[in-house]
């Protein structure tokens, strides 16, 4: 039986190795597999981009909590058109997101409240450009309090009390700004039929996230190719397409999925929406999706069948869930002329 001082000594190097991992490479950004459900997070050219006036997103995925090293992310976001430039050919949009991802036992996570701003020219009815710019400021951190050391062991018991004789004080987390640019394409034929192609560049500044502060490790830009179409094939029936790209460093994905959009009711002031689907990402998951939408209320629910060589491993398949919650407002836009009716 070995040692419990050379099992502790191994432990402490393998963690001093993780640790150094964490401070020099840089790891992949937040991602959902409902990706054309958090805009703003792929593309700020996508800034109010949408049937209405006013957006308010709200998304959450969980996944890896059964290994247990659980990540776990949420995404606030609010977008809305704004009219203020002359002339029926233009428009902006503005908006802000708030990001809060947060993984493993050491609780490594990333925070950031982004502003983005969109400018959309209308080149014929159906056919929109868009350009849109983000700006930010995140916070990078994790809890050196959730790891245990060698020091907290006396020789015959572990005293959680004990200091970990590590000096973590002054390099716990990291601040940085966040900038980005995107562009879109939008073909609109009408509501229901209409597609998007777009790319995106986060990290543009390639800030420096290492915690250290004499290190450098630069955060490499993430290059976002997304497609997102949909076409009413039927008076209750839509079917949306999409499919997304992204690259940061080595890491590199691909995520594609289709959706029934199936219109329970169309009455005014009732109509409401199924939406059933299946997505698939190359990193090894199948992504069974499905959303119900009642007038301008939108839930959406999706769950990662991880296929991966990890799962294999430890002889469990499971994924993660994933929730995407949404609610527009459309305002009533004035009529230019008014005609005075008489009162009988």
């Amino acid at each position: 039986m070995q040692d419990i001082n050379t099992i502790h000594h191994r432990f402490k190097l393998l963690f001093a190795f993780l640790i150094f991992t964490i401070l020099k490479i840089n790891g992949q950004d937040l991602h959902y597999s409902q990706f054309y459900n958090t805009p703003q997070n792929i593309n700020p050219a996508l800034t109010g981009l949408f049937n209405g006036d006013h957006r308010f997103t709200a998304s959450m995925r969980d996944q890896w909590r059964f290994v247990p090293v659980p990540w776990f992310t949420f995404s606030g976001a609010y977008d809305r058109k704004l009219y203020v430039l002359k002339g029926e050919k233009h428009f902006l949009g503005a908006g802000a997101i708030f990001n809060h991802d947060r993984q493993g036992d050491g609780k490594l996570n990333l925070t950031s409240l982004s502003l983005n701003a969109a400018y959309h020219r209308l080149l014929t009815p159906n056919h929109i450009v868009s350009g849109g710019l983000v700006l930010g400021f995140a916070s990078r951190g994790f809890d050196s309090q959730s790891f245990t050391w060698d020091h907290q062991w006396n020789g015959d018991a572990f005293i959680a009390s004990l200091g970990s004789g590590e000096g973590f004080d002054n390099f716990e987390r990291v601040s940085f700004l966040e900038s980005g640019a995107g562009f879109n394409y939008r073909y609109q034929k009408s509501s229901r039929t209409f597609v998007d192609i777009g790319i995106g560049a986060l990290h543009l500044i390639k800030p420096n996230t290492a915690f250290y502060g004499t290190a450098v490790s630069k955060l490499p830009s993430r290059i976002t190719l997304s497609a997102v179409g949909q076409i009413k094939v039927a008076d209750i029936l839509d079917i949306q397409l999409s499919g997304l790209h992204h690259s940061q460093g080595v890491y590199n994905e691909i995520v594609v999925g289709g959706l029934g959009k199936i219109y329970l009711s169309q009455k005014r002031g009732k109509e409401t929406q199924l939406h059933l689907g299946l997505g698939y990402r190359t990193a090894g998951s199948w992504i069974p999706t499905g959303a119900f939408q009642y007038n301008n209320i939108y839930v959406g629910f999706s769950y990662d069948i991880d296929k991966t060589g990890f799962n294999e491993t430890v002889k469990i398949s499971r994924g993660g869930p994933e929730v995407h919650v949404r609610y527009f407002i459309a305002n009533v836009k004035p009529l230019k002329a008014a005609k005075v009716c008489p009162i009988y």
